[in-house]
């Protein structure tokens, strides 16, 4: 199976690094315990949003995260059937329904989310995310986009039977500069989403359901 692009995030927040374990397994073949998938497959302020979440989960809650994007897929993603997929793309697909929780980063385009982003969860088991936590992110050009937190994204989750945290995280690009400060009404949500993530993750019996 072909190498599977991984970042694990440091305390610094921008940006991960990838590349392969000191005993040479692929980021595929490891296990999953959290993940976060951007759907972009370039560098967007959605993976500085999703930077800032996962370093706060390290730096407050002692929580890593692995992340994904568009990039770690193949050139069979867009086909219609998860057999057809090639392995990069299956080993994504994968990665995301092993995980324990996910954090979503999604660049928001035209109101809504993009099309790849959302064909990955099409790929995806309608069963495999039940009862897991999901925080949700999402960037865009301005506030009139931030309804797509509660409107869109949270929706496509709750098909999933996922336990989304009640703090959703909209952000203009404006409020994501490299080497500059997170506003403070940002900031403050980044910490609320990021404590109710994380208490969901270690206490998995709260996110059960019948």
């Amino acid at each position: 199976m072909d190498r599977l692009r991984h970042q694990q995030l440091e305390t610094q927040p921008m940006w991960g690094r990838s590349g392969r374990g000191n005993d040479g397994e692929t980021a595929a073949s490891r296990p999953h315990e959290l993940i976060a998938f951007v759907g972009s497959a370039r560098r967007t302020k959605a993976h500085m949003l999703v930077g800032e979440v996962s370093a706060t989960l390290r730096q407050k809650h002692r929580l890593d995260v692995d992340m994904l994007d568009l990039s770690d897929t193949g050139p069979s993603l867009c086909t219609l059937s998860r057999a057809e997929l090639d392995s990069r793309s299956l080993a994504l697909v994968e990665t995301i329904e092993r995980c324990n929780g996910l954090i979503i980063g999604c660049p928001v385009f035209q109101g809504s989310y993009p099309g790849l982003f959302k064909h990955v969860f099409d790929l995806v088991s309608p069963r495999a995310l039940r009862n897991k936590p999901v925080l949700i992110t999402a960037v865009g050009g301005g506030l009139r986009h931030s309804l797509v937190v509660e409107h869109q994204l949270r929706p496509l989750f709750g098909f999933f039977e996922a336990a989304t945290v009640s703090t959703a995280i909209y952000a203009c690009a404006e409020d994501l500069i490299p080497d500059s400060e997170i506003a403070e009404l940002l900031q403050a949500r980044i910490t609320n989403a990021a404590q109710q993530f994380a208490t969901l993750v270690s206490n998995p019996a709260a996110t059960t359901m019948s």
